[in-house]
């Protein structure tokens, strides 16, 4: 499987699911622009030694990025109407993330509203952090792509 971080703006964020990724062997993109360099020390520091064991690439164009792959991949917005158990995953899922002050493109959801998936919570309040999502998400990717 595959994280995508759309525009991520906090490192801290960011650094944390580099940690999940790198116990998890998940790839990691990072969309730029970025909110925060890449040599910040809040990135570093959140991800402590983890960043050297994952495969960490960036894009420019995530639009682009996802009309060219053959992975099958969903977007996870707290605006999907379905839920991200209900969908069937597999060993190159692509798991998409927006950032954390704007989420994603609104013309994303007008493009691949069918891919779209949100983790259950209760209407009205904030959404979870960035890297609890990531993990929520990935980790019920992982178990339900094992499932016969």
């Amino acid at each position: 499987m595959k994280i995508i971080l759309f525009q991520p703006q906090i490192p801290q964020n960011t650094g944390n699911v580099v940690r999940t990724c790198a116990v998890t062997g998940t790839d990691l993109i990072l969309v730029r622009p970025l909110g925060f360099s890449t040599a910040s020390r809040h990135l570093k520091r959140a991800g402590l030694d983890y960043w050297e064991g994952v495969n960490v690439d960036f894009i420019d164009d995530l639009e682009s990025y996802l009309d060219q792959t053959s992975c099958p991949f969903s977007l996870f917005s707290s605006h999907a109407k379905k839920n991200y158990t209900d969908i069937e995953y597999s060993d190159d899922h692509i798991l998409i993330f927006g950032s954390e002050t704007a989420g994603l493109p609104p013309h994303f959801f007008e493009k691949w509203e069918e891919r779209f998936v949100h983790i259950p919570m209760i209407e009205g309040k904030r959404c979870l952090n960035l890297a609890t999502s990531v993990g929520i998400g990935l980790y019920g990717a992982l178990h339900l792509a094992k499932k016969p």
